[in-house]
């Protein structure tokens, strides 16, 4: 955010001290009237200046407060999105080291799929029971995959145990990418049978009082005879 100050002007104040300074050097200051003089061509002179070199007006950038950290009164609901979101954020450190393009894309998308995990266990705690083993050991594994990767790629040769394990390093995300997806996926499999049963019973009840497509046009060419 950025916000429009201005700066006061110091000119005036050199000034007026110059004035003072140049007057004990060559004029005299042993009568009250010296001093009278000598205050009201100080505060002219200081006016002067002001006028002369006013202050400029500049733009600082303020730094936008940080957010209070989220809590949903169940300490152990919370440490899990914590948990999740200091994984993403390392992530997303790793992605900034590394150079590889198409390694880094991939590390973008499983950001983006754990950020949406991490997002509906915030919205939604019952999803907490289906992300223990996520956060337990995938997030982790993979942020351990990327700093190995990074760290291989920095030495800065071919070789073949470095070569062959980013590699291999670069094929796995691949398959976490999959399983990020079915993991995310796998969060609304309660939900999806909720949705399903209720259509179930929705329909039901529909048919038995003849409001579904086909009862309800036999219903209307009835009243039309």
């Amino acid at each position: 955010m950025e916000r429009e100050v201005k700066l006061k002007p110091i000119a005036h104040i050199y000034a007026f001290a110059a004035v003072w300074v140049i007057w004990a050097m060559f004029l005299p200051m042993y009568k009250l009237w010296h001093f009278i003089v000598l205050l009201l061509v100080s505060l002219f002179v200081g006016f002067l200046f002001s006028k002369l070199f006013p202050g400029k007006r500049v733009k600082i950038t303020i730094p936008e407060p940080e957010p209070e950290p989220f809590t949903s009164g169940n300490p152990e609901v919370d440490a899990v999105i914590r948990e999740g979101e200091l994984a993403v954020s390392e992530m997303k450190r790793l992605r900034t080291a590394i150079e590889d393009e198409k390694v880094r894309i991939k590390v973008s998308e499983i950001i983006e799929i754990s950020e949406k995990i991490v997002k509906n266990v915030q919205d939604d705690h019952t999803f907490m029971q289906g992300v223990k083993r996520f956060l337990n050991y995938y997030l982790p594994t993979t942020i351990k995959l990327l700093n190995a990767y990074d760290r291989m790629y920095d030495q800065g040769i071919t070789g073949e145990n470095i070569s062959g394990s980013m590699e291999k390093i670069d094929e796995m995300l691949d398959t976490l990418i999959e399983a990020y997806k079915k993991q995310l996926d796998s969060l609304f499999a309660r939900h999806a049978l909720d949705i399903e049963t209720d259509i179930e019973v929705m329909e039901g009840m529909l048919k038995r009082e003849g409001l579904t497509g086909n009862d309800f046009n036999r219903g209307e060419k009835k009243n039309e005879r």
